[in-house]
């Protein structure tokens, strides 16, 4: 198990009995440390600054204690953002219709790099229309992937915006 994952697993449940769902955790840089913690609200609400203190200082308690990383780091919390990570199976079924970039570990159909339109997920694979075909990856085999910022994506962040302060 990555140290990345050892964290992910350390933290995850105090972030999620704080109403929070742990996006993504990456530890970043070697002569300056930055561990970088990705959360979202479990309401699905957009993340406010007031949210990432919150998971900030509960996840700061965790590490204090546990201590998983040697030396010097810094930490920071953020929410995923617009054009965010797609990091759990669940991501690719809610931005379905959203435009999204996918790389994968090893060659689909003779490629490893799709930007189309997600059509969700199937069985354990993510279906995506890249050039009017429709690709079925594996979950196993993708390294990344994220959406792409276009005005729909803004449209449906604005609108989900506009609902909350309703």
């Amino acid at each position: 198990m990555s140290l990345t994952d050892n964290i992910a697993d350390m933290i995850g449940p105090s972030i999620e009995a704080l109403g929070y769902e742990l996006v993504r955790v990456t530890l970043a840089g070697s002569t300056r440390k930055v561990l970088q913690i990705m959360a979202e609200p479990q309401d699905g609400r957009i993340m406010s600054v007031e949210d990432c203190a919150r998971v900030s200082r509960a996840v700061s308690a965790i590490l204090d204690v546990e201590d998983p990383i040697s030396g010097a780091y810094s930490l920071e919390v953020s929410s995923p953002g617009i054009d965010r990570p797609l990091t759990r199976p669940k991501d690719y079924d809610r931005f379905k219709g959203h435009e999204a970039k996918i790389e994968t570990h090893e060659p689909v159909e003779g490629r490893k790099r799709f930007k189309g339109v997600l059509k969700g997920v199937e069985g354990d694979a993510v279906k995506i229309d890249s050039e009017g075909a429709v690709v079925a990856l594996p979950l196993n085999q993708i390294a990344k992937a994220k959406l792409v910022l276009t005005d729909a994506l803004i449209a449906a962040h604005q609108a989900a915006e506009a609902a909350e302060m309703n």
